[in-house]
């Protein structure tokens, strides 16, 4: 079942997304070579404390996972694609990083991620990047009232498949509101015209994946969290909380 929020539970929306980017930006300021991904995950909580909020992932169990999330932020590191527990693992040179992070603030739930390089970049990453970030760009550009799911998973789908990236089998992104995930489902590949039609007051998290290889299969590592690449090329990933309006999409987690 869709729940359709009103304009003021929007803004609601909007204040635990402006969480959410405080906390990105400060981790992504925080991760220089040496840094650990236990101390990134304590600047995201920091931020939390700071505006009374709660994290979605702290605790978060779904059925596939044998144990509960251990912390507010997901780190996922070169190959890993998303999920990535935070650990005592200290930044590279060159690390190619994607952050997840929620906030809950007033009942309602914001959802972001963002991937960057830490020191020296190398040009294949800066490409996966980019075309993760376009990917992001043009699924929200289809999120539109009278549009449908379809729409934004086929324009999402084709900026990576354009480019020779592999699209993880299965993931992609959910309704969002009161609890981070909700219906519907947001493939990261579909046909156009397909799918529920978009309304006003919808609310999105739309998040691409791309993998470098250009293959789609993935597997769990030992922690039962972390998703990695089968052939064990680099990953990237992008997200936003995004709310269907009559006046067009609108981004609750915008930087």
């Amino acid at each position: 079942m869709v729940e359709l929020k009103t304009d003021t539970s929007i803004d609601a929306m909007y204040a635990a997304g402006q969480v959410v980017a405080r906390a990105l930006t400060a981790a992504r300021q925080a991760a220089h070579v040496g840094v650990s991904l236990l101390e990134l995950d304590e600047v995201a909580h920091d931020v939390l404390r700071e505006a009374g909020a709660k994290s979605p992932f702290l605790g978060y169990r779904p059925s596939f996972a044998p144990t509960p999330f251990p912390a507010v932020l997901c780190a996922s590191v070169n190959d890993a694609i998303v999920h990535g527990v935070p650990g005592r693992y200290r930044l590279r040179d060159g690390d190619l990083v994607s952050l997840d992070f929620g906030a809950e603030l007033g009942g309602w739930v914001g959802d972001s991620a963002l991937s960057f390089v830490v020191g020296t970049p190398r040009e294949a990453d800066l490409r996966l990047i980019e075309t993760v970030e376009r990917a992001l760009a043009a699924g929200i550009e289809a999120a539109v009232v009278g549009n449908r799911i379809g729409d934004i998973a086929h324009a999402i789908g084709t900026v990576c498949r354009a480019a020779g990236y592999g699209i993880p089998d299965g993931f992609g992104g959910h309704g969002i509101g009161r609890r981070m995930h909700e219906d519907p489902s947001v493939p990261n590949e579909g046909r156009p015209g397909r799918g529920m039609r978009l309304r006003h007051g919808m609310a999105l998290a739309i998040e691409p994946m791309v993998i470098a290889g250009g293959t789609d299969g993935f597997h769990a590592a030992p922690d039962g969290w972390t998703l990695k690449t089968d052939d064990g090329s680099r990953a990237a990933h992008a997200e936003h909380t995004v709310a269907i309006t009559d006046s067009g999409p609108r981004i609750l987690t915008a930087r």
